[in-house]
């Protein structure tokens, strides 16, 4: 009974050595920051799809660009990334339009030009923000394993360097040294494995989302083109 006690997780860590306990607590706050992350990257990912569906049914249905224009710069925070590159591009070609309303065929494809790096821009925006804390993801799911590590190799020496005192070394008297190390790895692991599954996961969403806004403005572009002529 005494020894199940004494091999308890709790106990295991509150007897580790004093490196190995911060080097338990760091992994402890990497996986805490890493789940928040998760989570909120989890509800960003996937409200910018609904509002990415949203914006394509409205934009799909074939009403008015102009007043879909201004229903995107009224709720610019609540329509979303789709709705922002849309934004963008209307905004810039009505203002070309209105700085040449001569039909040059190049003004126009200057109108059309600037529509387009405006698109790209509030893209490339728009990417940005929902790869933000992607590498935060990527690095503790490939660093905890080997912090992890260095807690396991230090309480090891730490254990063995213990038997030095001990007359008669036996497995009854490493085991818990020992097993206070291999926590450290298994706190490490705890932190890498949903770090890695969430990063591969968002990874794909998001790659997914920037095909649908880069098809949007080839799309898009197109049609400001036929509207110029």
């Amino acid at each position: 009974m005494n020894a199940a006690q004494d091999l308890s997780f709790i106990a295991l860590i509150g007897n580790a050595h004093l490196i190995v306990q911060l080097i338990m607590a760091l992994l402890l706050g990497l996986s805490i920051m890493s789940w928040t992350y998760i989570f909120r990257k989890a509800f960003a990912v996937r409200a910018a799809r609904q509002q990415t569906e949203q914006f394509e049914r409205s934009f799909w249905a074939g009403g008015n660009l102009h007043t879909l224009h201004q229903n995107a710069s009224t709720t610019r925070e609540q329509g979303g990334a789709l709705a922002r590159i849309f934004e963008a591009g209307m905004g810039e070609f009505i203002k070309g339009k209105q700085a040449s309303p001569q039909r040059d065929p190049l003004d126009t494809g200057a109108v059309l030009d600037g529509a387009r790096r405006a698109m790209r821009a509030a893209f490339q925006r728009e990417l940005d923000a929902l790869d933000s804390h992607l590498n935060f993801l990527a690095s503790v799911g490939s660093v905890s394993p080997y912090i992890g590590l260095l807690g396991t190799v230090w309480g090891i020496m730490n254990a063995f360097r213990g038997l030095a005192n001990v007359q008669q070394a036996t497995l009854a008297a490493v085991a818990p040294g020992i097993a206070e190390a291999l926590i450290a790895t298994a706190i490490g692991l705890f932190a890498a494995i949903p770090a890695v599954v969430a990063y591969n996961r968002f990874t794909h969403d998001i790659d997914r989302l920037a095909i649908r806004f880069e098809s949007f403005v080839e799309e898009f572009s197109n049609i400001l083109q036929r509207q110029s002529r």
